[in-house]
């Protein structure tokens, strides 16, 4: 369990900790929070195939028509600090 966690707080210190202004605890706890639902519901593994932990792997895109129709959307969360991007039907 050490080197899972290990790189946790890791990618947890480089996506997030070196990037953000913390004022008060208050604050950093309501950044992890929002950090650990981006984890584990939108952020990509290698280890689960590009799927996220909470999310089932997409489908995958196959016709030239659903390429040509693509409208992906940004999503910021703290603040910009974290983007996330969702196709929309």
């Amino acid at each position: 369990m050490n080197s899972i966690m290990e790189r946790w707080v890791r990618t947890l210190r480089a996506a997030l900790l070196d990037r953000t202004l913390l004022w008060n605890e208050q604050h950093l706890r309501r950044a992890l929070h929002e950090y650990e639902r981006h984890y584990n519901e939108h952020r990509t593994h290698r280890s689960l195939h590009a799927a996220a932990p909470l999310r089932p792997l997409p489908e995958p895109i196959t016709g030239p028509l659903q390429i040509t129709r693509l409208d992906i959307r940004r999503h910021d969360r703290l603040g910009g600090v974290i983007h996330e991007y969702r196709h929309t039907a």
